[in-house]
């Protein structure tokens, strides 16, 4: 299969090198920053490097949207929440999208598979989370956090509990590619079960200023952890929705996940500390959402959510 890669950042140049060098298909970028696009054509490719080592320039094709004429069979995006509305448009009015192509979309927070069904139909939407921790640290500049063969994903059907043929062979890719894909069947409790993760771990290691190593240092994060996923869960129950781990699963993860990661600052961090708006209405903001719909007020979650706010609205101080 060929793939388009939407959104040409951490997690894109990620998914993209990783198909493209492992599963050895053909895989194009799409990106709208132009200091990346052009540092790309500078290099001739993205420099990667793997925990800060081995960095490397891989050769990539990539293009601003309007000057695409290629035509995948899976787009893959990864935009920021606050971003993606305006790609998408951009990307209808360059006609890249057609009636034959799969979309899948693994990005943080919750919102984006409500937009990108404004384009795709609902068969042909693939959810997605991954567990996989990447960084950006410039234009073309990518660092894959973690030991190789570390990678977890998880994906389900928007419309359906049922895979189509085509996105058999797209999970095969995966596969092929290391990004260790585990297929699930309901994508709402699926993907709900990230954002509550993030919402410890992106959230608190964020506001604090410090990588997830350090973060898991604190002998008291276990009860933070529970405090807040006991809020998530009761919401989500409330709404009928039903994460794919238990509470003590997520709880556990916090630990796990932040010893195997502990040099990594978590993407919101990586916003926070660059000046740019973070994702946290998208996180803790919308567990405390769905609470506010169902008449539980999430107290946790509606206080971090105005912390990390008022932390972005301090930066200007410093």
């Amino acid at each position: 299969m060929k793939y388009g890669i939407i959104g040409a950042g951490a997690m894109g140049y990620r998914y993209g090198v990783m198909l493209q060098e492992n599963a050895g298909v053909e895989v194009d970028f799409i990106d709208t920053w132009e200091p990346n696009v052009e540092k790309v054509r500078e290099l001739g490719g993205v420099s990667v490097a793997r925990d800060h080592e081995n960095r490397r320039v891989v050769p990539i094709n990539i293009y601003y949207p309007e000057e695409y004429q290629g035509h995948p069979d899976v787009w893959i995006i990864f935009k920021k929440q606050m971003q993606l509305d305006e790609e998408l448009a951009r990307d209808a009015k360059a006609e890249l999208f057609h009636d034959d192509q799969y979309v899948f979309s693994a990005m943080n927070g919750m919102g984006h598979f409500e937009k990108i069904a404004q384009y795709f139909a609902p068969e042909k939407i693939i959810c997605g989370t991954a567990m996989i921790a990447t960084r950006l640290d410039g234009p073309a500049d990518v660092d894959f956090m973690g030991e190789k063969g570390a990678e977890v994903m998880h994906l389900a059907m928007y419309a359906s509990k049922s895979v189509p043929s085509n996105v058999t062979e797209f999970i095969t890719d995966l596969k092929k590619a290391y990004l260790g894909p585990i297929v699930v069947e309901d994508y709402l409790g699926m993907c709900m079960s990230k954002v509550v993760f993030n919402a410890v771990v992106n959230t608190l290691c964020t506001m604090f200023e410090v990588q997830m190593g350090q973060f898991i240092e604190y002998e008291g994060v276990p009860q933070m952890a529970r405090q807040l996923f006991d809020e998530a869960y009761d919401a989500c129950e409330r709404a009928g929705i039903y994460l794919i781990e238990t509470r003590q699963e997520e709880i556990d993860s916090v630990t796990t996940t932040s010893h195997a990661l502990k040099y990594h600052y978590p993407s919101m961090y990586q916003d926070f500390s660059k000046g740019r708006p973070t994702e946290v209405d998208y996180i803790n903001g919308y567990i405390a959402k769905i609470g506010r719909e169902h008449d539980y007020v999430c107290r946790t979650h509606e206080f971090v959510t105005q912390q990390v706010h008022l932390a972005e609205l301090m930066r200007k101080y410093h």
